[in-house]
C-alpha cells in the first residue's frame, strides 16, 4: 500500500472533472500531494503560469490550499518534472485515444472518463467512429485495458496501469443486472428492458440544442434509441446478445442523476428474498453500493454521493421484477468511480475519499 501518490487531472474545466478536482483535493491519502493541473492555456494565461483552479471553479477557490492550484499548460515533460505517477483523463474520447498510449509508454498509469478504451469488441466501438480503429498501437493498447468497474474487476484493477472508467448509464443498469446473470437467474429470452433517465449534466458542458434551457426545463425526452453508445458495455459486461435487451436513455430536466428502471423475467419463480440474498451475495465488500430493501431508491438520496442505489419489487407470482437503480452521473458514473479506482490500485480503502 502507498501512503500517497502524485495525480494528475487533464480535463479539469468540464462537470466531471470539477468532481474529480474536490475528491482529490479533498482525499485523505493526497494532503501532502495536490494534484496537478494541465490542459489548454493561453498565451495570456501562460505568461502568469497558467489559469487559477478558482477562476475555471470559483466553489472550489481555497478549498485545501487549491486557491493557490493553477490549470498549466499540458505538456509531457511538466507531468515527468512533477512526477506524476496516475493521470486522470477527463477528454473527449478522441483525445484519450491519442494521449493514453503515450501515458503508458512514459510510465504513467491511466485513468480514463472517456469511452475511448470501455469497449473490446470493434462491433461494439464502431458507434464512436475512431479514427485510429485497427492501428496496432490502438489494439495493444485496449488489450491492456480494464473495465473500471470495482465491484466486477477489483483484481485486475489492482495491478492495471490503464483503467477505462464506465459510462454512467451503464453503471446504473451494469450493477443491478450483473448479479442476476452471473446467478442465473435471468429468462433472456423474455428479454431486459433497461429505461434510463438522467439529469442534463451528462451531456457535458458544452451547450447543444437539446441541452438548451429552453429545451430540456418542463421536458423529457427520449434520445439514442437502439443506438446509444453505452450499450455495448451492457452488451459486453452482462454477457448479453444485442436482442436480449431494449436499453433506451431519456433526458430529465434536473442538473444531475441518473434513475434507471430495469424490467427483467426469471427462469423459475422467486422470492425477494432470494433476490436480495443473491445482491447480498455479489456486493459483499463492495461499498459503494446501497441495496435498499423495504423501498425503492430515488435520485434524490444518491444525488451528490458516490453510491450506486438499487432496490427491487417481485410480481406475486415471483416471475417478474422491476428493478430501480439510482447514482450521480458525475460521480459514481464518473469521477467517483474514477477515484475509487485510484483506491484500489493504490491498496487503499476503496471508499476512502468518497464516504
Amino acid at each position: 500500500m502507498n501512503e500517497t501518490v502524485q495525480t494528475a487531472v487533464i480535463g479539469v474545466t468540464g462537470y466531471a472533472g470539477a468532481e474529480l478536482a474536490r475528491l482529490l483535493l479533498h482525499h485523505p491519502h493526497l494532503q501532502s500531494k495536490p494534484p496537478v493541473f494541465a490542459g489548454r492555456v493561453d498565451a495570456r494565461d501562460a505568461e502568469r503560469g497558467g489559469v487559477p483552479l478558482g477562476e475555471i471553479h470559483p466553489e472550489l477557490a481555497n478549498s485545501h490550499g487549491s486557491g493557490k492550484l493553477v490549470q498549466q499548460p499540458f505538456s509531457w515533460e511538466l507531468l515527468e518534472d512533477l512526477g506524476v505517477e496516475v493521470l486522470f483523463m477527463a477528454t473527449p474520447h478522441e483525445q484519450s485515444r491519442q494521449w493514453a498510449p503515450e501515458a503508458l509508454k512514459r510510465g504513467i498509469k491511466v485513468i480514463d472518463l472517456s469511452g475511448a478504451w470501455r469497449l473490446n469488441e470493434a462491433e461494439n466501438r464502431a458507434v464512436y467512429g475512431f479514427e485510429d480503429e485497427g492501428s496496432a498501437i490502438a489494439v495493444t493498447t485496449q488489450a491492456e485495458a480494464v473495465y473500471g468497474m470495482p465491484e466486477l474487476f477489483r483484481k485486475q484493477i489492482a495491478t492495471a496501469r490503464l483503467i477505462a472508467n464506465p459510462g454512467c448509464y451503464a453503471t446504473s443498469v451494469i450493477l443491478p443486472l450483473k448479479p442476476l446473470a452471473s446467478a442465473g437467474l435471468l429468462d433472456l429470452e423474455r428479454g431486459i428492458v433497461a429505461d434510463s433517465k438522467s439529469g442534463v449534466s451528462g451531456a457535458g458542458k458544452a451547450a447543444t440544442a437539446k441541452t438548451h434551457y429552453m429545451y430540456a426545463a418542463d421536458n423529457l425526452s427520449a434520445y439514442g434509441v437502439f443506438g446509444h453508445r453505452h450499450t455495448g458495455e451492457l452488451l459486453e459486461q452482462i454477457g448479453l446478445e444485442r436482442e436480449q435487451i431494449v436499453f433506451t436513455p431519456h433526458l430529465l430536466p434536473i442538473p444531475r442523476g441518473i434513475l434507471s428502471t430495469i424490467y427483467v423475467h426469471f427462469k423459475t419463480p422467486q422470492t425477494k428474498a432470494n433476490v436480495m440474498h443473491v445482491y447480498r451475495e455479489f456486493f459483499a465488500g463492495s461499498p459503494m453500493v446501497r441495496l435498499y430493501d423495504n423501498a425503492l431508491p430515488q435520485i434524490q438520496y444518491s444525488v451528490r454521493t458516490g453510491y450506486c442505489d438499487i432496490g427491487v419489487q417481485l410480481d406475486a407470482g415471483g416471475k417478474r421484477a422491476v428493478i430501480v437503480s439510482c447514482l450521480d452521473n458525475l460521480l459514481k458514473g464518473a469521477a467517483s468511480q474514477a477515484v475509487q479506482n485510484l483506491n484500489v490500485v493504490e491498496g487503499w480503502s476503496e471508499a476512502e475519499g468518497l464516504e
